[in-house]
């Protein structure tokens, strides 16, 4: 017993010495490896110092040749700079010695302007002294102050000028009218023996003929729908009165009321007229009117010969037929005055066929001077140039009534032929009070002119015939109070064609043989 204590005390003891033993050995180990690994980090330490040194020393070497390098080169600009501003040194230098030689020659020529000008004054004394002494000396041999002698002076010289004046006008304007008035009259002549167009009047009205009276009852339908359809579908009035066998359609607009007439035309015709009945035949008179446009176009531009219109344009053409001027067809007036202005064209050797395509476009804002804002002129330029017309074209239509000034002779020839158009017994009519005002106007503005003792309008306000004084006009007088009067006329007044001032001067002598 006593013995396995011993063992076992013994056993315990090598177990605890072994213990501490073990932890001696690993305490050991790990002071040897601490050692090592201390030992490892200064060496890396070390090699990192060693590398760290190294590269501040390239870095270092490197930004020394950098400096160097930038020294270098600012070194050689600094050298150009001083170069330059030497440089600049040396013009300035030269330019202030040019400048003080100018100086020195404006001070010399200075000085002697300076000597010029009190010798010009000097002059101009003397010179205005001595016309002073002639003046007194003209004075007292004419015994006329210098007023007097001025007015007598201007009034000879007025007088002499306007009668050289008035004998240069007449001189020249009858050289003109020996060569000018015969050419253009021949040409005129010749445009409109060749241009022979019939013009029909329409009115604000059209009339249907009717099979019998009854049918007026048919038309107006039970309680009036039937015309009241027809009326609101077309916007013209139908006038059923006592007329026998006819109704009046009277509307402004010459489209709506063709379309009432189409219409009205086809009902009595087909016998069946309610309202259902009334809007098919007014369609299809819409569609019949719009192909009878569009060959009236065609006709008007194959007659006039022109070629390559827009098909709008074409359309706006025979719209035309259907629109009236003072009552003038507008479209057989654009064909004639497509056709003048061709024809004296091609007597004066210009194109003729931009003569014939501005006469037969002249008036095309016509076609739509109802629908929209502004003068037929200026709706007509409008259009045509939406549709890329030439622009020669496009100013004769501008200019045909003298809104803006012709920029070619075919826009001149436009306006000749319109005026020609227009103003040829028939073509237009006028009524009696406009004409009678007319003429009173006419005689008014001759009567207006001093020495005038009476005047008549004479060829329906073609001409108007002055009866002048003796006593205050004389004869070199009348030909400068002609251009007055015409000059008063055009300004005044408007008028189709020209009006000839004719200008009668009398001087009776009486004496009695006893």
């Amino acid at each position: 017993m006593g013995e396995i204590i011993i063992y076992i005390a013994i056993f315990l003891i090598s177990i605890i010495l072994g213990v501490f033993l073990g932890v001696a050995i690993r305490k050991r180990i790990a002071e040897t490896k601490i050692k090592n690994a201390e030992s490892e980090a200064k060496r890396i330490l070390e090699l990192a110092n060693k590398e760290a040194e190294n590269k501040k020393k390239e870095e270092i070497f490197k930004a020394k040749e950098e400096i160097m390098t930038s020294r270098k080169e600012l070194d050689q600009e600094i050298r150009e700079r001083r170069g330059e501003i030497q440089k600049q040194e040396e013009r300035l230098i030269q330019k202030e010695e040019n400048l003080e030689n100018k100086m020195e020659n404006l001070e010399k020529r200075e000085k002697n302007l300076e000597q010029e000008t009190k010798q010009v004054e000097q002059k101009r004394q003397e010179a205005e002294e001595l016309q002073n002494k002639q003046i007194e000396e003209l004075q007292r041999i004419s015994r006329l102050t210098i007023e007097d002698a001025k007015t007598q002076l201007l009034s000879e010289v007025e007088k002499q000028i306007t009668v050289e004046k008035a004998t240069l006008i007449k001189e020249l304007e009858q050289k003109a009218k020996e060569t000018a008035d015969k050419n253009a009259k021949e040409v005129i002549s010749y445009a409109i023996q060749k241009c022979a167009a019939d013009h029909t009047s329409e009115t604000t009205v059209s009339i249907v003929s009717l099979p019998n009276d009854d049918m007026k009852g048919r038309i107006i339908g039970r309680e009036g729908r039937n015309i009241k359809t027809l009326e609101t579908l077309t916007g013209i009035d139908l006038i059923i009165d006592d007329t026998p066998e006819a109704v009046v359609i009277s509307g402004f607009d010459p489209l709506r009321r063709e379309i009432a007439k189409m219409s009205l035309e086809k009902l009595i015709e087909d016998g069946r007229i309610h309202p259902a009945k009334i809007e098919e035949m007014v369609e299809k008179s819409r569609e019949e009117l719009e192909t009878i446009i569009k060959e009236e176009g065609e006709r008007a531009a194959m007659e006039a010969g022109v070629i390559g219109l827009h098909a709008d344009i074409i359309k706006l053409l025979g719209k035309l037929k259907y629109r009236t001027s003072y009552g003038q067809n507008v479209l057989n007036h654009s064909i004639e005055v497509s056709n003048l202005a061709r024809i004296m064209a091609e007597e004066l050797g210009l194109d003729p066929k931009v003569a014939r395509r501005a006469g037969l476009l002249h008036d095309i804002g016509k076609a739509l001077d109802h629908d929209m804002e502004g003068t037929h002129v200026e709706i007509g330029v409008d259009v045509l140039r939406k549709y890329k017309e030439n622009e020669i074209v496009i100013n004769a239509v501008e200019a045909h009534h003298g809104d803006v000034e012709p920029k070619s002779i075919e826009a001149v020839l436009v306006q000749a032929a319109d005026a020609i158009s227009a103003s040829r017994p028939g073509a237009r009519r006028e009524t009696l009070e406009a004409y009678i005002k007319r003429l009173q106007q006419l005689e008014g503005i001759a009567d207006s002119f001093d020495g005038v003792e009476k005047s008549f309008a004479i060829q329906a306000g073609r001409e108007v015939r002055l009866i002048v004084k003796p006593e205050k006009i004389s004869d070199s007088q009348m030909t400068l109070m002609a251009r007055d009067v015409a000059k008063k006329i055009e300004s005044e007044m408007d008028y189709p064609g020209q009006i000839k001032v004719n200008i009668i001067r009398e001087t009776r002598v009486v004496e009695y043989a006893k």
